[in-house]
């Protein structure tokens, strides 16, 4: 494929734009940061290691001489750790947030928000990062792009059990929370216009959260995979495309194809109602809302 072509057509320069990116270091937040320092941008990179994100600014420096690239520590399922990140981004707002990062199949424990931490992870924290910085990303009329995932369809929410908590699927799990995340972003920026959302997801692609098998069927699937899922470079179009295209409540941007494969084309999903978006929202503003008052 042709991916300069692909950008011309779809894109345009990010010169003198700073973007926030989290969870930078994964397969398809490479990828994403490849693209973007193609775009000229100024990068935000929020990640766990301060060592792998230097290695990354390196390499993109190595191809983008001009690359202006910073580390931000974040911890997702660490709610200091959010409120620090936040901190850090109200100095010098970016122009485009990218809440990329994920987590699949990990130990589950609890966290200091009050739930477990892949509901944390995937939703609760960039929920929080979001309300924490809503001034100045209005004030900067910035565009919010959140990595749902077609994983939202193996669940529906719970209201006794909002996160998921005992219940043994991790497909299960990790749906629940982008589901939430999801459902909440549409509420949130229902009738916005100083502030404007875009929903993505990469279909389904090779990247280290579909490694969460036990190593001996990994070792037997994994080539196989990676001929039938899109390359992470692919897939990651479908998050640059939602810095140019905003979507409305209901549209998400991600595989033409069923999806899962081919270049991004915005849909209406139809797997929802907007009931359940407004109870699911209602009920992470009482969460944040205590949160937020133990902040200030």
């Amino acid at each position: 494929m042709n991916y300069k072509k692909w950008l011309s057509k779809n894109t345009e320069s990010l010169c003198g734009k700073r973007v926030a990116v989290t969870g930078a270091t994964g397969g398809l937040g490479t990828e994403l940061c490849r693209f973007l320092a193609e775009l000229g941008a100024e990068l935000l990179l929020l990640n766990r290691s301060e060592e792998k994100t230097e290695t990354l600014i390196n390499e993109l420096k190595a191809e983008y001489k001009n690359l202006k690239a910073e580390f931000i520590p974040l911890e997702l399922e660490d709610k200091i750790s959010v409120e620090k990140a936040a901190r850090e981004l109200q100095k010098n707002c970016p122009d485009v947030i990218i809440h990329n990062a994920g987590a699949y199949s990990i130990p589950r424990r609890k966290t200091n928000f009050g739930f477990n931490n892949i509901f944390v992870i995937n939703y609760l924290a960039p929920l929080y990062m979001t309300e924490l910085l809503w001034n100045e990303l209005s004030e900067k009329s910035a565009r919010v792009v959140v990595v749902g995932s077609i994983a939202h369809n193996y669940s529906k929410t719970n209201a006794d059990n909002i996160d998921f908590s005992g219940v043994r699927a991790d497909s299960k799990v990790y749906g629940n929370a982008k589901r939430h995340l999801m459902l909440s972003m549409y509420e949130k920026f229902q009738n916005k216009k100083d502030i404007t959302l875009s929903v993505v997801h990469p279909g389904i692609t090779f990247t280290n959260i579909t490694a969460h098998y036990p190593k001996w069927i990994f070792a037997i699937i994994k080539n196989p995979m990676k001929i039938i899922f899109m390359k992470p470079r692919k897939a990651a179009l479908c998050i640059v495309k939602g810095i140019f295209s905003e979507c409305k409540y209901g549209e998400w941007i991600g595989p033409r194809l069923f999806g899962i494969w081919g270049l991004p084309k915005k849909a209406s999903l139809k797997t929802f109602n907007k009931q359940e978006a407004k109870a699911v929202y209602l009920k992470s503003q009482k969460i944040l809302g205590a949160n937020i008052r133990s902040h200030e």
